[in-house]
Parts: structure tokens; sequence; C-alpha cells
């Protein structure tokens, strides 16, 4: 079975590490046989930092399905130059702050204090100009007002709301995770999330589990807390044995 990973909220708590315990699950799920694959908002270049080493030749999906990564090899999805300059306008008249994520280099405005930025790898990529950064495949803007919110309404994007960090994040239009995942070849996979761009998942999967007690709980089969996430992955090891054909949302 496929095993599909959240990583901030779910896996990893502090933006930087995942707990040793849950590690443990992970790889006694992995030789039992079953599929681990990490789907997140974070580009490919923010992930590699918190995934263990010997996950890092698995299957990703980052920037909530704008990018995949998949024997070595980054395929991504990004804006149309078109729709680009509609988003470097609205930035400039409404002095808005972002980060826009280019394959592996970024282009970031505002506060150095902001969670986002801390879990940026600055030691592989760049920070360059927005007008220079090509090709751009997500963007994520700060505290956006409601005219803001109301314009990209007719923009042709994904977009996604982060209360916690009142920001927005913005995707080409149609691509989400479970996006990703079918870009990569997987349709059935048990699901591991916490956050709003994890309802895809929850909605899509043979199984389902939100981890807190956010909005989006509504959505998965089962909702734990932080400290029981390593046993539910070693209970939900056993429950799917490889090679058998769950029924879907079973």
């Amino acid at each position: 079975m496929n095993f599909v990973f959240d990583l901030d909220g779910t896996l990893c708590f502090d933006g930087k590490s995942i707990d040793t315990e849950i590690i443990e699950a992970l790889q006694e799920l992995k030789l039992a046989g079953h599929e681990v694959i990490f789907a997140s908002a974070r580009p490919i270049r923010d992930m590699v930092p918190v995934i263990p080493k010997n996950f890092h030749e698995g299957l990703l999906v980052g920037g909530n399905g704008t990018f995949t990564y998949e024997n070595g090899k980054i395929q991504v999805t990004h804006f149309e130059q078109e729709l680009l300059d509609k988003f470097v306008s609205l930035i400039d008249q409404h002095q808005l702050n972002y980060l826009a994520d280019g394959q592996w280099d970024y282009a970031y405005s505002g506060d150095i204090a902001h969670p986002i930025y801390l879990n940026i790898d600055k030691a592989s990529s760049a920070n360059i100009l927005l007008e220079q950064l090509r090709p751009v495949c997500k963007l994520v803007l700060f505290k956006p007002n409601q005219e803001v919110l109301e314009l990209l309404e007719t923009f042709p994007v994904t977009i996604t709301h982060y209360k916690a960090e009142h920001a927005i994040d913005i995707s080409p239009l149609g691509i989400n995770k479970v996006r990703g995942l079918h870009m990569l070849n997987i349709h059935q996979f048990v699901a591991f999330g916490n956050d709003s761009n994890d309802q895809c998942l929850f909605e899509n999967a043979v199984h389902s589990v939100c981890i807190g007690n956010n909005d989006v709980k509504h959505y998965a089969k089962e909702c734990i807390q932080r400290a029981e996430v390593a046993e539910k992955i070693r209970e939900l090891t056993g429950k799917y044995r490889v090679g058998e054909m769950p029924l879907l949302h079973s």
C-alpha cells in the first residue's frame, strides 16, 4: 500500500526535524514493503533536509502538487508569463510580502523571522529578484487584504488559506497534492495530514488520519494527537497488507 505523509504539523513539529519514534515507525513501514511518500506544501528544496536520508530516493510531492520528484528528477508545473505579470502588478500595487518558488531558487520579501522563511533551505538555494525568477511554480502572499482576495478569485489559480500563518498559497489551476500523486501514478493510498491543503488527500484516500484539531479533521476518517502518530503508523502497517487491494474509503 502507498502511505502518503504531509510534513509540517503531521510528522515535523519544529520545522526542522522528525521525532526519532516517528522515523522508526516510518522505517518499519518501509521494511514491511509499503511505499512511503511525502507530500508537502514545501518545495522539494525544503522537504529534503527534513526527510530521513534513507527516504531521499523515494517519491515526493512538493508545493501542494506543483513539484514532483522521482528517480532523482524534479518535474514542475509553473505559472504562465501573462498570469505571473498580473501577480507582480498585484504585489506592487498592494505592497504585499511574498515567497515565490522556482524549481530550486526563490524570491522572498518580508519578515525574516516568519516560520515559512525559517524553513527555507538557504544553504542550497538563492534568494533572487522576483523579476528574475523563472519559472515561478508557487506563490505565497502574506496578509492579503479582502480586495486582494477578491481579485485573486478571478484568476485561474488554486488557492489554499493558511490561517495560522496569515497567508495564502497560490498554485496553477487544478494543482493539489492528489494531482501531484496522480502525476507519479499513485492512485490508492493511506493519508496522514493536518491542514487545509490535506483535505484533497483525505477525500481521496483509502484511509485518512488527521493530526490535531484543525477544521480539516472533519474530512478525515479519524483524528489523533501528535503523541499518537508513531503508534498509528504501526497499527496501519499491519492493517494494510502488501499486495492486498482494499476497498476505497473503507
